[in-house]
């Protein structure tokens, strides 16, 4: 049990993540294959992966010419900095202080938008390329998430299996039903997921700074135990401060 905490964890963390950031690419590269067809929708989701997968075999081979203390360290600050932007909004949405968002008012948005493009004659290119900035820029929030979870420790492999799990599931399960994947609760996962990221990179800092943690991996239990408890006490609190907005969508 020991040895396998630190190996559930990386990649329990990497799936929820890249589900969830699978989940808001593929509802825009869906709009557009419904829009304007599969063929610019394919292509710029193509060319976003191939230049993250540049991305990867350009920067990933550098991290281990990085010291493991210094390592653990920056990763461990970049991830309580990355955790807590999720878990912010994830509070303030549980609390009702800002809207919950809709993958299928997002879905709505982005084919208004590409109808009105309809008459313009680079509507395909246009289409095209708001796919391959939806899969890049969630996919760029992947490859960081893969990397910083998975290198600390050397577990980079079963990082990138939780990613790529997740980009199967939200394939399989979208293109089966040809529609954004609006039942899923998104809020719930990227608060679950804002805790894992900032209890990685509680652990890691201190790691990075010589502390030497109670248990050594199993005081990531304890550590996300602590930020869990911490945050739903900040939402109950803003329950009682704020009311629930009359509606809207997040963006």
């Amino acid at each position: 049990m020991h040895d396998l905490t630190p190996v559930l964890s990386t990649v329990t963390a990497s799936f929820l993540a890249s589900f969830v950031e699978v989940v808001e690419a593929f509802t825009i590269v869906l709009a557009v294959g419904v829009t304007r067809g599969w063929r610019p929708a394919l292509t710029g989701a193509a060319l976003a992966l191939a230049v993250l997968a540049g991305l990867v075999l350009a920067f990933g081979p550098l991290l281990a010419l990085v010291p493991i203390a210094l390592l653990q360290y920056a990763v461990g600050v970049l991830l309580v900095l990355f955790g807590m932007r999720w878990l912010r909004k994830a509070i303030l949405r549980s609390a009702g202080v800002i809207a919950l968002r809709d993958e299928e008012a997002a879905f709505s948005r982005e084919t208004d938008a590409l109808a009105r493009q309809a008459d313009d004659r680079r509507a395909d290119y246009l289409a095209g390329v708001a796919a391959f900035k939806a899969v890049l820029l969630e996919g760029v929030e992947v490859v960081f998430i893969v990397i910083a979870v998975g290198a600390a420790h050397g577990q980079t492999l079963y990082a990138s299996v939780g990613a790529l799990a997740a980009f199967v599931l939200v394939m399989l399960i979208g293109l089966a039903v040809h529609r954004p994947l609006a039942r899923v609760s998104e809020n719930a996962l990227k608060f679950v997921v804002g805790l894992m990221l900032t209890s990685f990179g509680i652990f890691w800092t201190g790691e990075g700074l010589g502390a030497e943690w109670p248990g050594e991996d199993l005081a990531l239990l304890g550590i996300f135990a602590v930020v869990a408890a911490a945050s739903f006490a900040i939402v109950r609190r803003l329950r009682n401060t704020y009311a629930v907005p009359a509606g809207g969508i997040a963006q």
